[in-house]
């Protein structure tokens, strides 16, 4: 939302681009002090990365929001980033289409 790229805020933050792409990734967990630290180049309150979760009601998932769970983790665990992007170019093809 700020136009930052993963260099910029991983330059912001002290870490290697490396490491940021994989806390965006979720293949490395982001501590405590790194989401503070976050929060703080970004601007927002540590809060902003939970809001929501306070307000949930309890319904069931559904469907659609099971397969787009799953579609994320499996693609998350995709090693090849050419084979990560041309599915991304897929799926923007397909969603362009009516």
């Amino acid at each position: 939302m700020l136009g930052l790229t993963q260099q910029q805020l991983a330059d912001l933050i002290g870490v290697t681009y490396q490491q940021a792409h994989k806390y965006e990734r979720g293949i490395n967990r982001v501590s405590a002090g790194r989401l503070f630290e976050i929060a703080r180049v970004l601007s927002v309150p540590v809060s902003y990365f939970f809001e929501g979760l306070d307000n949930q009601t309890g319904r069931p998932v559904s469907q659609r929001e099971r397969m787009c769970l799953e579609l994320a983790r499996n693609f998350a665990q995709i090693p090849n980033e050419r084979h990560q992007e041309a599915l991304s170019q897929l799926a923007r093809a397909l969603a362009t289409r009516h």
